[in-house]
């Protein structure tokens, strides 16, 4: 009898094991030794051109360029916006190629790389840019005590495709609700956690564009991380929803199919706020066992935990993030 009650401990060890160590199981059931094989080039449309045959460079306006790495297997998109003094990166890719000599072929104005979030698809790892902002968050600020923030591997998620983690020597603190002046041209800091925890979009309400980041586009969206939270997702949504008029632009940094750069509407947005009441409420079921999967509409997906394990838990902008 001891051995099947040894036995049955094992097995709820392994399982509790299991619970603990999900999302990094699902991640190295993904992973591979270095950067995935490259997507053939497709036909990108008239508004698109080939910067080499990696990078493709989309005018959204003047002042404003979708930088796409289409052949990538997660097909990122970074855009550099543009002001008479300075301009902004937001976001830059895995660093597999050099996205920084694309930017530069656009504008003569120094350029300030800002993430929307630590993963590595959005760092650009290797490559360095001459002035680096982070957004404001105190957890975030009290890890870098000499404006040298060292990501974690659940921040990172580099090891993913065999990347290191990397630490990112910070230049400017922008806090959420902030506006960052580019001269001529401002943009304004939306605290979007959802995705992860970190995550920021930007809003120029003058051009009425929103950046995303990961926080929302058009294919799955990933809230099953260690670091992502659905409360979390309703209050980005929330901040999304009470910033930006219905009309604005949404472009988000990962697409499924061409052509072009990924966007979306508001009614998106909406759609995806009005989906998280529903999980909550038990009224839309999920496919799959971890992640789950839940339809938000034709456009896009909700990739989260099984309801036992989802966290509503309304973020707050805390020095401990684990309080």
């Amino acid at each position: 009898m001891r051995y099947v009650a040894a036995g049955l401990i094992l097995v709820v060890a392994i399982g509790a094991l299991a619970v603990w160590q999900r999302h990094s199981l699902v991640f190295y059931a993904l992973s591979s030794d270095g950067m995935p094989p490259l997507l053939e080039a497709q036909d990108e449309g008239q508004n698109v051109r080939w910067v080499d045959d990696y990078f493709t460079v989309q005018a959204i306006d003047a002042r404003t360029y979708a930088i796409g790495e289409p052949r990538y297997v997660q097909q990122c998109y970074s855009y550099l916006i543009i002001g008479s003094e300075r301009a902004l990166l937001f976001d830059a890719g895995p660093g597999y190629f050099d996205i920084r000599s694309v930017a530069e072929s656009l504008t003569d104005k120094p350029i300030t790389f800002l993430p929307s979030h630590f993963h590595f698809d959005h760092t650009g790892n290797e490559i360095t840019f001459d002035r680096v902002a982070v957004v404001d968050l105190p957890y975030l600020r009290e890890r870098a005590p000499d404006n040298e923030l060292a990501l974690t591997s659940d921040e990172h998620l580099g090891y993913v495709e065999g990347v290191e983690n990397i630490t990112l020597k910070v230049d400017e603190w922008v806090a959420p609700g902030s506006d960052i002046s580019l001269g001529g041209r401002s943009l304004r800091i939306l605290y979007t956690p959802g995705h992860t925890e970190d995550s920021i979009s930007l809003f120029d309400a003058q051009a009425n564009l929103l950046f995303t980041g990961d926080f929302i586009y058009p294919g799955p969206l990933f809230a099953f991380l260690r670091n992502s939270g659905m409360g979390d997702y309703v209050a980005g949504a929330d901040t999304v929803i009470s910033s930006a008029p219905e009309t604005t632009r949404v472009l988000g940094a990962h697409r499924i199919v061409p052509p072009g750069a990924p966007e979306i509407v508001m009614d998106d947005v909406k759609d995806l706020r009005a989906a998280l009441d529903e999980i909550k409420a038990g009224e839309i079921e999920g496919q799959g066992v971890f992640p789950v999967v839940y339809r938000v509409n034709d456009k896009i997906e909700l990739w989260a935990e099984p309801p036992y394990l989802q966290d509503w838990t309304v973020p707050q902008l805390l020095s401990d993030k684990d309080q």
